[in-house]
């Protein structure tokens, strides 16, 4: 045998054997992790996640496939063209898989070390439905042998069926019909060509290509979905330089009689997606997709509460932007309304496409619409609010509200728009008081304690000179029990006691210790709520330790997730995320002292005159610019905290004078949703008392209304204090009805 012949065996035995263990190879990928002929003629769809309230309510979906099915022949034409332009332009010719395309991706990807796309449309649905979405040789041996089966199983306009109603467009929208009404609040029907390429578009990576995240890349992908329609013949030249010309009108926020009946705001919006957020990021949840799996997700939200919330927060706002409005003037404000002016016309999307003369036209024009300025103006000028409601003794988020009802209604995509409850930080004011006056009480001093209440000024370390204003009409020398000091919110009071009595240091500590975790600086301004910014939930927990014996519990929204079948997958233990964080001797005196808040002090006017006969406790905050009004306040059984105020700070409610203060703008919204609570009898919250009322023994005439620490009596029994001699245990005032 002749060596040529030796060879040619030896490669004939070589190919045969490399194509045995390719074909053993392929067998075994292709044998596992592939569907049924059941499943492939079936395909399964996915199942939406449901999220309820704690009091059995579904508050919302989350869902990949929030679909509408279409037939094939009720799918835009201009759609289909544009799929198969862009995606797949073989797609009547090949028999599931392009091959030519498929080896030239495969010698790139292997050869060059870069990846090209070579799925078909045919491979992209089987991927879709059974597959995962990671990139590796075996998904794509596994995805190309199961477009084959799809297309031995279906025809092509079954395929492109499928394909239209399942593939994602980002967003949430699964399916033409959804992504249609998501970004264009249009029936596909309705769809014109530059909005139909938009969509096809999106489909490469709808996040990417989102145009109102990324405009410019936006705006490119489309234009280039047009030109290969144009190409391929699906569109005139005519009509591919007009769709061209086309800005992208997405998502209008200003659409008030959006028809989408499939984006539902529900009675809670900004707590729904909060807890996705939370759950997204959660470990437990790894395994699990929160848009197929149908999952039960069990919150803490009570819905009562929360429609008592919503009533609440609708009536209060109503009344405080109206009064607003009838204040404030754009008279003299010309160059904050022409800075708005310029911010709205540069986010427009026929402006962002337009050439340089073109802005100019559209800016002239702009400025001289009057209905386009009054938008604006309304916008600027809109209240927002955040108030969140919480059960101290677990932790548990009752209620939450994260906007304006006025904003909610008036911008479709509010659901996903700032939550004013956990997404800002905004300053406290004279809301953070309580720290300042916990950390006095911890130091010795008591309830009783006289401070001087006067003029006062003090040279910092930075040789600058502090003097706060807010002297609560007292004189040089004049002094103030610490009850009375807070109780009228009097500065030179806790300006005193956090640079005489206490530093600045121990109050940042004490306010860490109960639940602050924004960045604040250890400052004496710290004491009238200038020493940074805070969300009001964090606020609001950091008042519950108060209620609860100072403890502190970090706040959570969902209790139980199940699978699909109903089994348990995620119970939050028992063991809640506690520490102790104030003395609870110290934390009763809060009490006491901060009911004074609410029967005497700045809140009693606000919050006496519509909830009367429960107990209540809390603090007002307002801003030096009036940017802010806080009022954060507990009942025997309740904490809850309110925020109003402006997205723009140069916007504030310095032209309400004292009616944009705290006490006025945030207590009585405050006080309207307790009395709802405490008015329904279906709601399990009957305390009326503190309970440290209960358990005081006031006959004895020596005994204060509240536990003293060591350090106090020792002080008293010393002679270490200058107190008021009477105290008394704090009584709800009488209101007239």
């Amino acid at each position: 045998m002749t060596k040529p012949l030796k060879f040619l065996i030896l490669l004939c035995a070589i190919t045969i054997i490399m194509i045995v263990i390719l074909g053993i190879y392929l067998n075994i990928v292709i044998s596992s992790g592939m569907p049924s002929l059941e499943q492939l003629e079936n395909p399964k769809t996915n199942l939406a996640t449901k999220i309820y309230s704690s009091d059995g309510v579904i508050l919302d979906h989350f869902f990949k496939e929030r679909r509408v099915n279409l037939k094939y022949n009720e799918i835009p034409k201009n759609f289909i063209n544009a799929l198969i332009a862009t995606e797949d332009k073989y797609f009547y010719k090949h028999w599931g898989v392009h091959l030519e395309r498929l080896i030239k991706a495969a010698i790139k990807t292997l050869f060059l070390g870069s990846r090209e796309g070579a799925s078909t449309i045919t491979m992209q649905l089987s991927r879709n439905l059974f597959l995962t979405q990671e990139f590796d040789i075996e998904r794509k041996i596994r995805e190309a042998f199961l477009a084959i089966q799809i297309e031995r199983t279906f025809t092509k306009e079954e395929i492109l069926e499928m394909y239209t109603n399942t593939v994602a467009f980002g967003r949430g929208a699964y399916g033409l019909v959804i992504a249609s009404q998501v970004y264009f609040d249009k029936d596909p029907e309705e769809l014109t060509l530059s909005e139909a390429a938009l969509l096809v578009a999106l489909l490469k990576a709808p996040s990417n290509y989102n145009p109102l995240v990324h405009y410019e890349r936006a705006l490119d992908r489309r234009n280039l979905v047009l030109k290969l329609m144009y190409e391929q013949g699906f569109i005139s030249q005519n009509e591919y330089i007009q769709a061209r010309k086309e800005p992208l009108e997405v998502y209008s926020a200003n659409r008030k009689d959006r028809r989408n009946i499939y984006l539902g705001l529900g009675i809670a919006p900004h707590f729904v997606e909060m807890v996705r957020q939370t759950i997204g990021s959660n470990p437990n949840f790894a395994g699990y997709d929160l848009y197929r799996d149908g999952l039960s997700i069990y919150t803490t939200l009570n819905s009562k509460i929360q429609k008592h919330l919503n009533e609440a927060v609708e009536e209060h706002i109503n009344e405080l932007q109206k009064n607003f409005n009838q204040r404030w003037s754009w008279k003299n404000r010309s160059e904050l309304l022409n800075s708005l002016l310029n911010k709205a016309i540069r986010d427009l999307p026929e402006y962002r496409v337009a050439t340089n003369d073109e802005k100019k036209i559209i800016e002239r024009n702009k400025k001289n619409d009057q209905s386009f300025i009054d938008s604006v103006k309304r916008a600027a000028t809109t209240i927002q609010v955040g108030v969140v409601v919480l059960n101290p003794t677990n932790g548990a988020i009752l209620a939450m509200t994260g906007a304006s009802p006025i904003f909610l209604k008036n911008n479709i995509g509010s659901k996903y728009s700032l939550n004013h409850v956990t997404q800002i930080r905004r300053q406290p004011g004279s809301a953070f008081k309580p720290f300042v006056y916990a950390e006095a009480l911890l130091s010795g001093l008591t309830p009783n304690s006289m401070v001087e209440c006067g003029p006062f000024s003090i040279t910092l370390q930075t040789g600058e000179t502090w003097s706060p204003s807010g002297t609560g009409d007292c004189g040089q020398g004049e002094k103030v029990t610490l009850t009375k000091g807070l109780s009228s919110s009097i500065n030179t009071v806790a300006a005193r006691l956090i640079t005489q009595y206490v530093k600045p240091i121990d109050v940042l500590n004490l306010a860490r210790k109960m639940g602050i975790k924004s960045p604040l600086e250890a400052v004496p301004a710290l004491s009238l709520g200038a020493g940074g910014d805070v969300s009001p939930l964090e606020l609001t927990a950091a008042y519950s330790v108060f209620l609860n014996n100072g403890l502190y519990i970090e706040p959570f929204s969902y209790n139980q997730v199940s699978d699909k079948h109903k089994v348990i997958i995620y119970q939050k233990p028992p063991s809640l995320q506690i520490s102790e964080a104030l003395d609870n001797r110290i934390a009763t005196q809060m009490i006491y002292m901060l009911e004074s808040v609410v029967n005497y002090g700045t809140a009693s006017r606000a919050i006496r005159g519509i909830f009367k006969d429960i107990d209540a406790a809390g603090k007002t905050g307002t801003t030096n610019d009036a940017a802010d009004a806080w009022f954060v306040g507990f009942t025997p059984q309740l904490v809850a905290g309110v925020w109003v105020g402006f997205d723009n700070k140069k916007i504030n409610f310095d032209v309400l004078g004292a009616e944009g203060y705290g006490g006025r703008a945030a207590a009585p919204l405050w006080a309207r949703l307790m009395n709802k609570i405490y008015n329904d009898p279906l709601l399990p919250y009957k305390s009326k008392r503190f309970q440290y009322k209960t358990i005081t023994d006031t006959t004895n005439i020596n005994s204060t209304p509240y536990p003293l620490t060591d350090t106090q009596k020792e002080n008293k029994k010393n002679g270490h204090l200058e107190e008021e001699n009477e105290t008394f245990l704090p009584q709800i005032p009488l209101r007239n009805e």
